[in-house]
């Protein structure tokens, strides 16, 4: 393909509004165009990137028997209220009524319309297991979409669903997929980690998304530096590498005056004690809005050490919410505390009170007393309070105990580009979605689902590997493997030499770019490495008169000054997996 006949226009400055290095390079290489917030148009060589990713993925699922399909964007509302997820979802589902004033969404995610599809067709066990999957746009309506195609509106997904007679043959699906996914992401060549996650609302008990890794990554993740131990930081366990437990003598509480101080930081600074040896009452709505009947506040409390910080996630889990609660609103804390953020504590509340495991250990503390400027020292749980129960709920950090081994935790940022769910029949039972057993009986489906953000994996795929001038392509899924700057197209010489070496590589499935346009050397090799492809062939007249071709590696920019003979075979041997 020769770059004049192609659409590339590359820009010597990325908007101000591309705050990461991979949404810059996309933007300047020409690989997308933003129509409106977080909607793109993809140029030839974005949707190069993607139809090759798509490819692998394809590959990978059909040779583990996996069917696809492809269900519509648009689902009506009363699919959606067959799970309750019309209103669980919230403003994230874009919803909209037709001519006729019916209601329907734009599809964020596909687990209803796959079993509204499934559960009219496979009505006896013998027509199980199945694995169906799709290639499909999804819309997510972002409230501040950002980072290009890492958190946009409309995005490409892969998204598959597999259906079991029961748990046993569930968790195997949820093994195939999983070993698929690791083949998908071993043949991009890149950084990656599988990492322990929450659900959130797709629901389910088992599910690991695989990361990316790149310092400009979404999600903190915690890995072991001893075992093969990793998670998201939302559900990582939360363990003290030296656990605190106070073996003094419980004291007399005492009341005493803190005026003006109101964070743990300033309480520290007043009473002379360390923030880890300070607790701190946050209060939270376990309201979801569900209900409109249900006007009453559900407040709880949760009690950390001051130098700790609360995982929302935990705490939903803990009390079974489908979404993380919210905090109270400082007139809300009022109400169900007496005072103010800044002064309150659990003694006393009316409310139920979580304590994290980190405060179990803890003896004669200090916490509000509920009272605008005062608070309470020498405080023991179940003597002067006790809370409803103990649990892991703060998040993990760097330098933790790894849960499995005594090593400890080291932090990365990830890039989450796939993430599988064992989901149990939290679908199926919703939905009704039967079929009949070895005995004849009405079982609902066991299932999993399993999705790759297509789009966003090429982005990050660049956010990983990249530098000063430009984009470093990993093979698999270049836009093009090589590209040839023809520095003096009007040269026949030159053009014939190009033309040659792309008929020749293209032969053995290579991809050839050939730069044939009238421009300065510069201006090519300044493309070139913006582009990024993995190499880069440059035939001059003088070169050629000189019988010499210069043949350079992106990655390491090796060059190689070769015969027109030789270029060929250096090119394949920079090609090769590994080199």
């Amino acid at each position: 393909m020769k770059w004049s006949k192609n659409y590339i226009y590359t820009l010597k400055e990325a908007p101000t509004d591309a705050e990461i290095p991979s949404h810059k390079l996309m933007i300047r290489a020409g690989f997308m165009k933003k129509l409106a917030p977080g909607l793109y148009t993809y140029g030839n060589l974005a949707l190069r990137a993607i139809r090759k990713f798509e490819a692998i993925i394809r590959d990978e699922l059909n040779k583990r028997g996996c069917t696809e399909i492809l269900m519509p964007m648009v689902h009506p509302r009363e699919l959606w209220e067959e799970t309750n997820r019309w209103k669980e979802m919230g403003a994230g589902l874009l919803k909209f009524q037709n001519r006729n004033e019916h209601w329907f969404c734009l599809g964020a995610t596909h687990e209803e319309a796959v079993t509204d599809y499934i559960r009219n067709d496979l009505k006896s066990y013998k027509d199980l297991p199945k694995n169906l999957y799709q290639i499909q746009t999804k819309y997510r309506d972002e409230i501040r979409p950002r980072f290009g195609l890492m958190r946009g509106r409309e995005f490409s997904m892969k998204d598959a669903y597999s259906f079991d007679i029961n748990q046993e043959g569930a968790l195997k699906s949820y093994d195939l997929m999983y070993d698929a996914y690791r083949s998908i992401f071993d043949r991009l060549g890149l950084n990656y980690r599988i990492v322990k996650a929450d659900a959130g609302n797709i629901g389910g008990s088992q599910t690991h998304e695989f990361q990316l890794l790149a310092d400009a990554g979404e999600d903190a993740l915690l890995v072991s530096d001893t075992t093969e131990f990793a998670a998201n930081i939302e559900v990582c366990p939360a363990i003290d590498a030296t656990p605190h437990v106070s073996n003094e003598a419980e004291k007399p509480m005492e009341k005493f005056a803190t005026p003006g101080q109101k964070t743990i930081a300033d309480l520290s600074k007043f009473t002379g004690q360390s923030e880890n040896e300070l607790v701190k009452t946050l209060f939270y709505s376990a309201n979801e809005g569900m209900d409109p009947k249900d006007k009453s506040l559900k407040a709880f409390a949760v009690l950390l050490r001051g130098s700790d910080e609360v995982n929302p996630v935990k705490v939903k889990n803990l009390l079974g919410l489908s979404n993380p609660p919210t905090m109270l609103t400082d007139q809300e804390v009022l109400e169900v505390s007496g005072s103010l953020p800044g002064s309150c504590g659990p003694v006393g509340l009316k409310i139920p009170v979580y304590m994290d495991n980190g405060v179990a250990g803890l003896k004669n503390y200090i916490v509000g007393a509920n009272a605008e400027g005062f608070h309470l020292k020498n405080v023991n749980h179940g003597r002067e309070y006790q809370p409803t129960k103990t649990a892991d709920l703060r998040m993990a950090r760097a330098g933790d105990k790894c849960p499995d081994s005594s090593g400890k935790l080291v932090a990365y940022r990830g890039i989450e580009v796939g993430h599988v769910f064992y989901l149990g029949k939290k679908y199926s039972e919703k939905m009704k979605a039967t079929f009949l057993d070895q005995n004849g009986k009405a079982q609902n489906f066991e299932m999993g689902c399993y999705g790759i953000g297509v789009t966003r994996t090429v982005q990050a795929a660049i956010e990983q590997s990249h530098d000063a001038d430009g984009i470093i392509w990993p093979r698999a899924i270049a836009p093009y493997q090589v590209h040839i700057c023809a520095l003096d197209p009007k040269d026949s010489a030159v053009m014939s030499l190009a033309e040659s070496l792309e008929r020749e590589l293209e032969s053995q499935c290579v991809d050839v770019l050939i730069d044939d346009r009238d421009e300065r050397p510069g201006v090519k090799f300044k493309d070139a490495d913006l582009l990024g492809f993995p190499v880069r062939i440059v035939i001059g007249k003088k070169g050629l008169d000189a019988g010499e071709v210069e043949v350079v590696e992106r990655k390491t920019k090796q060059v190689v000054k070769l015969k027109p003979a030789e270029v060929h075979g250096q090119v394949m041997k920079f090609l090769e997996p590994g080199s």
